[in-house]
């Protein structure tokens, strides 16, 4: 009898948990497993396969959704958009929208939401964290110990001191300035690039990346990525930084040209890069493996386990604004639109304003 009342039960449940409404989930979100944790007694979390054609021959069950959540990893292409006719919203648990076709989205009158501003302590935090580790060389310094602790004499390269530098802040949004802000504890002189001269702020405007390099010690990209920012530092820029300079970035892998970044660490032609994000993800650049004078992170930034709690709820209050034509929490919208003879094309700002 208590068989046949468990078996009914679990029956009841399924029946209860196809009626809630679905939502697809794409790429493998870091908070998916908390996600599901908090919210699966309200939402019905359909996990396919991540791989693009695994999508194809499910078609007809997924007419119907209408929200999905997306990571980073995933790029929500105009196609993938076209298998879900019903669609009206895409959470992405990123900050920033270069993986989402925005024009597609656009065309079709789906909502889009992000983390907004939702990472910028935790980015900032690991932005100087990464600068702090590359230029005192402390992943350096602890393979070292751990490879040498039995020898005579501890003979390591030295690093440089973090006070007083001139740090250079490429994209002054709001982890821009929770950067800024934390490194003028150490005294840093900040100077910064941004979209447009922020007239609150007193620190020095450059126009040119490449100026800006050329006045820095470091540079430390926070901007998001799009047409106007893809290899914002190039070969010039890194010229400009030289020899003793240092990049940090916890923005997007393609802001940095990453084969020029590759030669000119190998012929030390800069001083060292910390990296927390790559141009083809998850791959890295062999070369990089091996050099002290390089930290590598695995796109890790925003996320703390304060952040997932966070981030669950921002994502679960979003798709419940949604469904009840309630407006959303962290709603992206491009700053400009204008018409084709194809159609409309929305051109967004150069990212939420985490990062401009």
């Amino acid at each position: 009898m208590a068989e046949e009342e468990k078996v009914e039960g679990l029956q009841q449940l399924k029946h209860e948990n196809q009626d809630l409404p679905q939502v697809l989930v794409l790429g493998s979100p870091t908070c998916l497993q908390t996600l599901k944790q908090l919210y699966s007694h309200k939402f019905r979390f359909l996990i396919p396969n991540t791989s693009l054609d695994s999508l194809y021959p499910l078609t007809a069950p997924l007419s119907s959704i209408s929200a999905v959540i997306c990571s980073a990893s995933f790029s929500l292409t105009a196609p993938v958009l076209r298998l879900l006719p019903s669609l009206r919203l895409v959470v992405t648990t990123s900050a920033g929208t270069d993986h989402i076709d925005l024009n597609e989205c656009g065309c079709r009158g789906i909502q889009v939401a992000g983390a907004g501003k939702l990472f910028s302590e935790e980015v900032a935090d690991m932005a100087v964290g990464l600068l702090i580790d590359v230029m005192r060389r402390v992943s350096a310094a602890d393979r070292f110990v751990r490879t040498s602790c039995e020898a005579a004499t501890w003979d390591f390269p030295l690093g440089y001191k973090i006070s007083g530098k001139r740090i250079g802040i490429v994209g002054l949004g709001s982890i821009g300035m929770e950067v800024a802000k934390r490194l003028e504890c150490f005294g840093c002189t900040i100077l910064y690039h941004s979209k447009h001269k922020k007239s609150a702020v007193s620190y020095p405007f450059y126009n040119s990346v490449i100026d800006l390099a050329a006045t820095s010690n470091a540079l430390v990209l926070c901007c998001a990525l799009n047409e106007e920012t893809r290899h914002i530092v190039n070969r010039e820029v890194m010229l400009a930084l030289g020899k003793e300079g240092f990049i940090v970035n916890v923005g997007r892998g393609s802001l940095i040209d990453e084969k020029q970044l590759v030669k000119f660490l190998m012929d030390g032609e800069i001083g060292g890069a910390a990296l927390d994000v790559f141009e083809d993800e998850p791959n890295v650049p062999k070369e990089l493996l091996s050099m002290d004078n390089v930290v590598l992170t695995p796109h890790c930034a925003a996320f703390t386990s304060e952040c997932i709690i966070k981030l669950c709820e921002l994502v679960a209050g979003n798709i419940e604004a949604s469904l009840s034509d309630k407006p959303l929490i962290t709603q992206f919208r491009p700053s400009r639109v204008f018409y084709s003879s194809a159609r409309l094309v929305l051109v967004p700002s150069c990212s939420p304003s985490s990062f401009w």
